[in-house]
């Protein structure tokens, strides 16, 4: 609870020090902006306003509860992250549809906008590999071709013209997709992408745990995990049966919930189930 009310406090004086604050006719100090990074090997894509708004990625929203309630989450992250040198952290639901692609995406651009980190976004769903057609990136290769037909991992990367937000598409879909990410190949590359820049944050998009076992498979392979339920569809059976296969191999931050309003899992519930 203390880190929580850390976290909110925070996220006030940031809030209320910037835009908000200005219009309030409050004075401002002056804030040293860096300069932004230019991408020269890394291939750049613009990704139309339009498009970032009509998928609900944060760039393309105005300011509201949907934004605040990512950069909040922003905050608790980087706090755990950040205490325990962690920089490996990925999103997982217990069943399909659940919104954990969507939060994978939010959160690594609200960890992006930051100018402490960069970060690198990894489609690991590769049954089913959504990041590219969320981004309107089309038929791309990804880490599909890095682990079957070793594509240099530099020539796969991209910059969506969003803060310091690189993404690794999934590329083209397999279903042998667990043995892929469980493969030496995999476990080199995370540890690669863990060391090579120490202020980037990786974050990974992982397929659903209760449906096959590629998350399963992968887990040891990060240091945080996040679990995303959907309020109203998500039940505590599945969300039991998902935290009993991995919080005891990788430590689990907590739950992102979903569609929040609904009838569905209590507060009360979850803080019993986390606990647990």
């Amino acid at each position: 609870m203390e880190r929580l009310q850390a976290a909110l406090e925070k996220f006030k004086q940031q809030h209320y020090s910037g835009h908000d604050g200005a219009a309030m006719g409050r004075p401002q100090p002056a804030r040293h902006v860096p300069s932004p990074i230019i991408y020269t090997t890394t291939r750049s894509v613009e990704v139309p306003e339009s498009v970032l708004g009509e998928h609900r990625i944060l760039t393309g929203l105005e300011r509201g509860p949907f934004v605040d309630g990512f950069k909040i989450l922003r905050t608790q992250v980087m706090h755990r992250l950040r205490e325990n040198g962690w920089n490996l952290l990925a999103l997982t639901s217990p069943g399909h549809g659940e919104g954990k692609t969507l939060t994978a995406i939010n959160l690594a651009v609200a960890l992006a906008m930051e100018t402490s980190q960069t970060v690198l976004l990894v489609d690991a769903d590769l049954r089913n590999p959504s990041v590219q057609r969320v981004f309107d990136l089309g038929e791309c290769p990804g880490l599909t071709e890095y682990l079957f037909d070793d594509v240099p991992i530099q020539d796969l990367l991209i910059h969506p013209g969003i803060g310091r937000l690189v993404l690794l598409p999934g590329g083209r879909a397999i279903q042998n997709s667990a043995e892929a990410l469980s493969s030496q190949k995999m476990a080199a590359l995370v540890d690669e992408l863990k060391h090579r820049y120490q202020s980037r944050v990786v974050v990974f998009d992982l397929p659903p745990l209760l449906h096959r076992a590629d998350a399963l498979a992968f887990t040891p392979y990060v240091e945080a995990m996040l679990l995303v339920i959907e309020e109203g569809r998500t039940t505590i059976q599945d969300v039991t049966q998902a935290l009993d296969l991995i919080k005891t191999v990788t430590p689990v931050l907590g739950t992102v919930l979903n569609k929040a309003g609904r009838n569905g899992i209590s507060p009360k519930a979850m803080k019993r189930l986390l606990s647990a």
